[in-house]
C-alpha cells in the first residue's frame, strides 16, 4: 500500500475543496471559470520548473511511494499535486474572503511586501551557489513585485492571510511529503542545493515555493474574474 500513499494524500486534500464547492454561500463551482485556466498556467509553469529541478538532481521522488507513472521524469501524482493544491487554497481563499469581510491584513500588505521582497533577493543572491535557494527566492521576489504592479495592494492583505492559514494543512502535507511521520521521504531533497534550514523536515525554501504557487494561481484568478465583471458592466451601461 506505501505505492499509494502520495496519492492518497492528493485525493485527501481534494475532498473536502471539492464536495464544499457547490455550497450556496461561497458557490466555489461557479467561481471554476477563473480557477481553472489559472491553474492550467501556471501548472504549466511549476511542471517545467519541477522537470528542471528533478533532472539537475535538486529533488527526486522516493519510488516506494508512488504508483510508478512517470511523465517527464515527475511521477502522475507530482502533476496532480499542481491541480489540488491550487483547487484547495483558492478555496481557502474564497472561504476566508466570505467570512472575514475586513481585510485585517491590508494596511501592512504593502510594506510586508516591500520586506519579504528584499528580504529574497537578498538571500537568493547571498546563495548562488545553492539551485533551490537562489532560483525560488528571486522568483517569489518578482511574482510579488509584478502582482503589486498590476494590482497594488487590493488582494495582497487577503493574499496573506490565505497563505498563514494554509501553513496548518501545509504543514501536515508537506510534513508527510518530507518524511515527518513515515519511514523515508516521499520527495528527497539535495541538501546541498538549499539551505539545510527545516521546520521539522521541511524545507524553508518549500514555503517560498507555496507563497509563490499560491499567489500566481490568486493573481490570474482574480485577473479572469475582474476581465468577466469588467465586460458585464461594459454591456450593462449599453
Amino acid at each position: 500500500m506505501d505505492k499509494y500513499l502520495y496519492l492518497t494524500l492528493i485525493l485527501f486534500t481534494i475532498s473536502f475543496p471539492l464536495i464544499r464547492s457547490f455550497e450556496p454561500k461561497i458557490q466555489y463551482a461557479k467561481k471554476w471559470y477563473a480557477l481553472f485556466p489559472a491553474i492550467i498556467i501556471t501548472g504549466t509553469l511549476f511542471v517545467i520548473w519541477d522537470h528542471w529541478f528533478t533532472v539537475m538532481g535538486v529533488w527526486e521522488f522516493n519510488p516506494r511511494y508512488n504508483m510508478g507513472i512517470y511523465i517527464l521524469d515527475l511521477p502522475i501524482e507530482e502533476w496532480m499535486f499542481f491541480i489540488v493544491v491550487p483547487f484547495s487554497c483558492v478555496f481557502i481563499y474564497e472561504v476566508l474572503n466570505y467570512f472575514v469581510e475586513k481585510d485585517i491584513l491590508g494596511k501592512i500588505a504593502k510594506p510586508l511586501t516591500v520586506i519579504l521582497v528584499l528580504c529574497f533577493v537578498g538571500i537568493g543572491l547571498m546563495n548562488l551557489d545553492r539551485m533551490y535557494t537562489s532560483v525560488n527566492f528571486p522568483i517569489a521576489a518578482a511574482v510579488l513585485i509584478i502582482h503589486f504592479m498590476l494590482f497594488g495592494v487590493k488582494y495582497l492583505g487577503r493574499f496573506y492571510l490565505t497563505y498563514l492559514v494554509h501553513l496548518i494543512p501545509f504543514a501536515i502535507m508537506n510534513g508527510i511529503l518530507t518524511g515527518s511521520f513515515i519511514e523515508e521521504p516521499v520527495v528527497l531533497y539535495n541538501n546541498l542545493e538549499n539551505l539545510s534550514i527545516r521546520f521539522f523536515t521541511i524545507p524553508v525554501e518549500d514555503f517560498v515555493y507555496s507563497m509563490t504557487l499560491l499567489l500566481i494561481n490568486i493573481s490570474i484568478y482574480e485577473a479572469i474574474k475582474n476581465r468577466k465583471h469588467f465586460k458585464l458592466a461594459k454591456v450593462n451601461t449599453l
